[in-house]
């Protein structure tokens, strides 16, 4: 069993966060997958960003705010 670490993107609304999680890689075909905390983690952060609660959405990611570019 291998460890990776990777940053997933989370995107809704105007805001996309970055989220630390760690991928477990094993020989069977479900692999690679999320550990189940990391899995709470990333649902976490998604309802936080749709409630508009960045500060506390920050505390578990990295939150970025998405700026129109007009054509």
């Amino acid at each position: 069993m291998k460890k990776l670490h990777r940053t997933k993107l989370i995107h809704e609304g105007q805001y996309i966060a970055e989220v630390d999680v760690e991928l477990i890689e094993t020989e069977d075909e479900w692999s690679p997958c999320l550990s189940v905390e990391d899995a709470y983690k990333m649902d976490d952060v998604r309802e936080l960003l749709i409630q508009g609660n960045i500060k506390s959405a920050s505390q578990l990611s990295k939150v970025y705010t998405m700026i129109p570019v007009a054509m």
